[in-house]
């Protein structure tokens, strides 16, 4: 399986947390095969909505939801 990521963000309900206010809202960006080119998409949107401390954006590793059983697939990237 090759390393998905997934890109998604939308407006928080504290800017410290991950905590999205409305997930019907959230924006998914995108799905995508490496890393690098999901930060790319990250830094995007990020950049975006830089101004409002409500919105956030993450990368999540979709490779390891999906296989849990591999090696490092339960330490950060």
């Amino acid at each position: 399986m090759s390393k998905m990521h997934l890109v998604m963000g939308g407006r928080v309900k504290d800017p410290q947390t991950l905590e999205f206010q409305d997930l019907t809202q959230v924006d998914l960006v995108g799905v995508y095969p490496d890393y690098a080119s999901a930060e790319k998409a990250w830094r995007g949107a990020a950049q975006r909505t830089v101004d409002d401390a409500e919105m956030r954006y993450v990368i999540v590793h979709l490779h390891r939801l999906l296989e849990p059983e591999l090696p490092g697939a339960g330490q950060p990237a």
